[in-house]
C-alpha cells in the first residue's frame, strides 16, 4: 500500500480544507493570499481532483497481516481486475452515524468504521503526492447537517470521525458541508447578499442559508440556519434501479410454495440499493437459494438474470449504466438505459418524465426540508437574494425545478458542482473567527 508521511510546514498554504463526501472526496489547499486551490491526483484514467470515496481489500502475502488494499480510483481498478478475490466498499460515510453497524468483515479481519477510514486517509494522502506531504495547522473537514439513516447517532458519528481524522497529527475544525460551499460562492459576491446554499451529496441534502457582508467586513458571513435530510444521488440511482432493472430480474415477481403462489419476497433485493454490496451476495448460500427460488417461479428466466447478476460481479457495471441514464435525462427528454455483458443484456429507454415520477416523493421531501431551513431562519422565500445549487444531483431538471418554483430562475446559480465545498472549507480556514463556524457537537 502506499505509505504517507504528514508533517507540519511554517510556510506555504495556511489551511487546508477535506471534502470527504459519500461518493467522492475532494483537497483544497488555501493560503495567506486569500485564495485556494483544488489538490489534484494523477488516477489512472487521467488526473484530476476528485478522489472516489471507496476502499478495495484482498488478500496478498508479503504485506502485514496479509491484507493488502487501496482507495479511490486505484480501488476501482484493483476491483475491476479480480473481483472475486477482492472487497469492495463503496459509501462507506453512509454508516459513520449508525449504531447498528460495528465493524466491516473483511476475509478473517474485522475493521471499524474509524480503521477503515484511516485506511482511506492514507491512501488519499499519498496519492496527493507533494501536495500533502506537509499539512498545514489548521485543518477543517465539512460534515453533513444530517447524517444517513432513520435514526442517525450525531455524537457516534463525531467519535468516530474524532478517531478517523486523528491520523493526521491535527486538531480538526468540522463545518457544515453546505456552509463550505457558500465561502465559495461568497469569493465571487462583491455585495451584501442573503444565500441559501443546496448541497446534494450521494447520501444527503444539505442547505444552509448564510448572511453574506461586503468584501472587507470584519465578518463575511453570518449563518441564518440550516437543515438536512438523508436523500440524494444514491437514493436517485436505486430509483432508477428499482423501477427499471430489479423487476427484469424477479421484483414484483412470483414462485408457488406447495399449492399457493406467493410474491417473491422484497428481502432478496436488498442489496441492490449499493452495487458494492452485491459482490457480498456471491456466497454458496445465496447461490443456492437463489436456485431454489428460481425452481418454483412463475418467471425462471428473471432470477436466472438475477443470478447472473450475482455469479458474474455485474453490480459495478449496471450501477455505471444506471449513472449514465441520470447523467442523459439531466440533458435530454430521453435516454438509453443499455448494460451488455456475457452474461447478461438490458436496454430500455426512458423518459425524463418518467425518471421524475420515479423520483417525485424523494423531491417533495427535499421541498419540505428546504422550507423547514427557510423557517429556521425566519426568511421568505422572496428575501433569499440568491441560490447556490451545488453536488452532482443539482444537475438534474427536476432538482432545479424545485429551486425555480420557490426562489425564480434568476437567482438561481450553479458551477463547481463537485468541488465548491472543499474550496470552501479551506477559506474557512483562514478565518480568524473560525471557532465561530465550527458545528456544534451533539450532546
Amino acid at each position: 500500500m502506499p505509505t504517507s508521511t504528514v508533517t507540519s510546514r511554517s510556510d506555504g498554504p495556511r489551511s487546508v480544507g477535506i471534502d470527504f463526501g459519500t461518493t467522492n472526496s475532494v483537497i483544497a489547499l488555501a493560503d495567506d493570499a486569500g485564495g485556494a486551490e483544488l489538490v489534484e491526483f494523477a488516477a489512472p484514467g487521467g488526473p484530476g481532483s476528485v478522489f472516489r470515496s471507496a476502499l478495495c481489500f484482498w488478500q496478498e502475502e508479503g504485506v502485514p497481516g496479509g491484507l493488502a488494499h487501496e482507495a479511490g480510483p486505484w480501488a476501482i481498478s484493483e476491483f475491476l481486475e479480480f473481483p472475486q478475490g477482492s472487497r469492495f466498499l463503496q459509501s462507506f460515510k453512509s454508516v459513520a452515524a449508525n449504531p447498528a453497524f460495528e465493524q466491516a468483515t473483511l476475509f478473517e479481519k474485522r475493521l471499524r468504521f474509524e480503521e477503515l477510514g484511516q485506511v482511506f486517509l492514507k491512501h488519499l494522502v499519498a496519492h496527493a503526492g507533494d501536495a500533502l506531504r506537509a499539512l498545514p495547522e489548521r485543518v477543517v473537514v465539512g460534515r453533513p447537517v444530517r447524517y444517513v439513516g432513520s435514526r442517525p447517532d450525531e455524537a457516534l458519528a463525531r467519535t468516530r470521525y474524532d478517531a478517523m481524522f486523528k491520523l493526521l497529527g491535527r486538531q480538526v475544525h468540522y463545518v457544515y458541508e453546505p456552509i463550505g460551499a457558500a465561502f465559495s460562492f461568497a469569493s465571487r459576491l462583491t455585495e451584501p447578499a442573503t444565500l441559501l446554499v443546496a448541497d446534494f451529496g450521494g447520501g444527503t441534502s444539505d442547505f444552509s442559508i448564510v448572511r453574506v457582508n461586503a468584501p472587507g467586513t470584519a465578518r463575511r458571513c453570518e449563518p441564518l440556519g440550516s437543515a438536512g435530510i438523508g436523500i440524494a444521488g444514491d437514493r436517485f440511482d436505486y430509483r432508477i434501479m428499482d423501477h427499471l432493472v430489479l423487476p427484469l430480474l424477479g421484483k414484483g415477481g412470483t414462485y408457488r410454495s406447495f399449492d399457493k403462489v406467493l410474491e417473491i419476497p422484497p428481502g432478496h433485493f436488498a442489496d441492490f440499493g449499493d452495487w458494492s454490496r452485491l459482490a457480498m451476495m456471491r456466497n454458496r448460500r445465496t447461490l443456492e437459494q437463489l436456485a431454489k427460488l428460481k425452481h418454483g417461479a412463475t418467471d425462471p428466466a428473471a432470477i436466472d438474470r438475477m443470478i447472473a447478476v450475482v455469479e458474474h460481479e455485474l453490480g459495478f457495471g449496471l450501477y455505471e449504466a444506471v449513472g449514465r441514464l441520470k447523467r442523459a435525462l439531466s440533458g435530454a427528454d430521453h435516454g438509453a438505459f443499455h448494460f451488455e455483458s456475457e452474461a447478461l443484456t438490458i436496454s430500455a429507454d426512458v423518459s425524463r418524465q418518467e425518471f421524475e415520477s420515479w423520483i417525485a416523493p424523494d423531491l417533495q421531501r427535499i421541498g419540505e426540508t428546504v422550507d423547514g431551513a427557510l423557517a429556521q431562519a425566519g426568511l421568505r422565500a422572496d428575501e433569499i437574494d440568491h441560490v447556490f445549487l451545488t453536488g452532482g444531483s443539482s444537475l438534474i431538471p427536476a432538482v432545479r425545478a424545485l429551486f425555480e418554483q420557490r426562489f425564480g430562475d434568476g437567482r438561481i446559480a450553479t458551477g463547481n458542482e463537485l468541488t465548491s465545498i472543499a474550496h470552501g472549507l479551506a477559506l474557512i480556514g483562514q478565518s480568524p473567527d473560525l471557532d465561530e463556524w465550527v458545528a456544534a457537537e451533539s450532546a
